[in-house]
């Protein structure tokens, strides 16, 4: 029998605990927890920026693949414009002969077939392409638009549901020649998502008279099957993606009401949420595999040319775990990068512990002069500020619903300087040092009320400068005092707002993906990371911001809530502490690329 050091070389080290800088595959015993373990690199499935479409449209027709397709006609028109990818760049080529939207396409980029379509004279019109030009063909049997449709090539395709009115059931099967009527689709829908061949399609999502539907139905060549449901329900879903009745993917689509940035795959067996697009969309072209596939153009709420470009087994981010804090908390303020924190404060029982990581443990060193819980934090681990909060009064033993008082750390021991102009808890902050400072929105009284207040630190005085946009409190945070990002929080209830700070006033810009309060955060204004929360239940969630849009990465090890964070950017950040519901001391590293442990069990 050949023995794992025959193949690797070496023997299985043994280690207590986590064998730090493992190689990717490499086995070795935890003598601690008395179990094998071995590291890989973290992968994930992520949309990424490509080349813009010339003319922004939707509701078109899209053939081929990631790196070799086709956009064809769409709205607003009617219009006839055809685009071919490269996988760089759109290039304009012959126009379709008759200008349409809410039309069909299938087949490759030099192969291939658009059917169907117009508004709001439904046609049934069948053109050809070769690579060059298009060219009439017979026609479909029945008139109708908002129909789907797939195949390998302009030979061999099938259109099926639609609007005829009412919307359609049917089927049809493309030889090369002519349209067959086969087998109807279980039930009738229009606007929906497909993939595949002639022969092994599926069609998902959709619309009825009563809204969007979730429905999945998989072809065998002969007849529809219905499957298992979609996680989203969704329709005017174009944006799709498959080779077969068991590889698929469908991304983007109307809501009722709204866009969805949704990306889920399919197995053959069920569907899975896997990434989300950089914007909520939908009328999308979409076209390639469940693996490597292209997004373009659509409406959200205006015309786009925008074009994403989804990837599976990117590198990726991962969290791993760090050394533990001495004193179990949440509700604490937080400050510093990966390797140099600084965790202060905290409840619930309220408390001025303060403790400072080196990269690998907590030290505790002097404590706030005065305990308080949800207060903001900001700086560096020898330059920090801290702000606000809920602390108890000075002559009893109960608590005043919030403070303005604030506090300097010099790198070894709190001062009190001057206070807040408004007294609040539950508050963000970020900034440079413990001389320049932004801290923002919380709970103040009267009345007891989110708010979107705004005060700026110059090492000497608080300055009231414009509100957020959106009032809440426990939000995620990062950035200067010049340029911050505020992410989350509650309104109540839980927001998913993003705004953004350029030293005068908030703007609003893209939301995060999955709305929550109570969440920490990490990076600057162009580069964040937000990550935990509330729901409510705790998440895991994490989400990377790259200046523009916010995109889901992998989770937390632990899903908590009033948790606290730090870091430089969306690649190297900390998060520790918080309620898993209870109080923790767990603390985590995020590094991109990263690496994560898996524990070998017997099942």
């Amino acid at each position: 029998m050949t023995t794992y050091k025959q193949i690797s070389g070496t023997t299985i080290q043994s280690n207590a605990g986590t064998l730090e800088n493992a190689a990717e595959g490499q086995l070795w015993y935890d003598s601690t927890n008395t179990n094998f373990k071995y590291s890989y690199g973290a992968t994930t499935s992520a949309w990424s920026t490509g080349g813009n479409l010339n003319a922004a449209r939707g509701f078109g027709a899209a053939a081929g693949t990631q790196t070799a397709s086709l956009a064809i006609s769409g709205s607003p028109g009617p219009k006839a414009n055809t685009e071919s990818y490269n996988g760089s760049t759109w290039t304009e080529v012959n126009d379709l002969g008759t200008a349409r939207y809410v039309l069909a396409g299938a087949g490759t980029q030099t192969s291939a077939l658009a059917f169907g379509g117009g508004r709001p004279v439904r046609v049934t019109n069948t053109e050809t392409w070769n690579g060059t030009n298009w060219t009439e063909v017979n026609d479909l049997n029945t008139a109708r638009n908002y129909l789907s449709g797939c195949g390998a090539d302009n030979t061999s395709a099938l259109a099926f549901g639609g609007e005829t009115p009412p919307v359609s059931a049917l089927t049809e099967s493309w030889n090369g020649t002519s349209w067959t009527e086969v087998n109807d689709l279980n039930t009738a829908r229009e606007q929906a998502s497909s993939a595949g061949v002639q022969t092994s399609a599926l069609m998902s999502g959709g619309g009825i008279p009563a809204g969007s539907q979730s429905l999945t139905e998989s072809w065998n060549g002969t007849s529809w099957t219905e499957v298992a449901d979609l996680n989203i329900a969704r329709r005017q879903n174009t944006g799709g993606a498959g080779v077969s009745n068991t590889s698929a993917l469908n991304f983007g689509g109307e809501l009722d009401p709204g866009s969805t940035t949704s990306t889920e795959s399919w197995n053959g067996t069920s569907w899975t949420v896997v990434a989300q697009l950089p914007i909520q969309i939908d009328g999308n072209f979409g076209s390639g595999t469940n693996t490597s596939a292209l997004s373009a153009g659509g409406r959200n709420p205006t015309y786009t040319n925008a074009t994403n470009e989804f990837n599976t087994g990117v590198a990726a981010g991962a969290w791993s775990t760090g050394g533990d804090l001495n004193t179990a908390r949440k509700e604490l303020g937080g400050a510093g990068t990966q390797t140099a924190a600084l965790g202060f404060g905290g409840g619930p029982s309220i408390t001025a512990v303060t403790e400072s990581y080196n990269g690998t443990s907590w030290t505790e060193v002097n404590d706030l002069n005065i305990a308080r819980a949800n207060l903001a934090g900001a700086g560096t681990q020898t330059s920090a500020l801290a702000s606000g909060g809920e602390a108890p009064p000075a002559t009893s033993g109960t608590f005043t619903p919030q403070t303005a008082k604030t506090e300097s750390w010099n790198g070894t021991s709190w001062t009190a300087v001057s206070d807040l102009n408004t007294a609040r808890q539950r508050l963000s902050g970020v900034g440079a040092d413990n001389t320049s400072a932004l801290s923002f929105g919380g709970k103040a009284t009267p009345p007891p009320l989110s708010t979107g207040e705004t005060e700026s630190w110059n090492g000497t005085s608080w300055t009231e400068l414009n509100d957020m946009n959106t009032g809440r409190k426990r939000s995620g945070a990062a950035g200067i005092q010049t340029a911050a990002l505020a992410f989350g929080g509650e309104v109540p209830p839980a927001t998913a707002a993003t705004e953004s700070w350029n030293g005068t006033s908030w703007t609003e810009v893209n939301d995060l993906n999955t709305a929550r309060w109570a969440l920490a955060g990490a990076g600057t204004q162009t580069s964040a990371l937000a990550f935990g929360g509330t729901t409510p239940p705790n998440t895991a969630v994490t989400e990377a911001w790259n200046g523009t849009s916010w995109s889901e990465q992998n989770d937390l090890n632990t899903a908590r809530s009033y948790l606290a964070g730090a870091g430089t950017d969306n690649t190297s950040a900390l998060a520790f502490s918080g309620a898993t519901p209870t109080s923790t001391v767990a603390t985590e590293e995020w590094n991109v690329p990263g690496t994560i442990i898996q524990t070998i069990t017997s099942e």
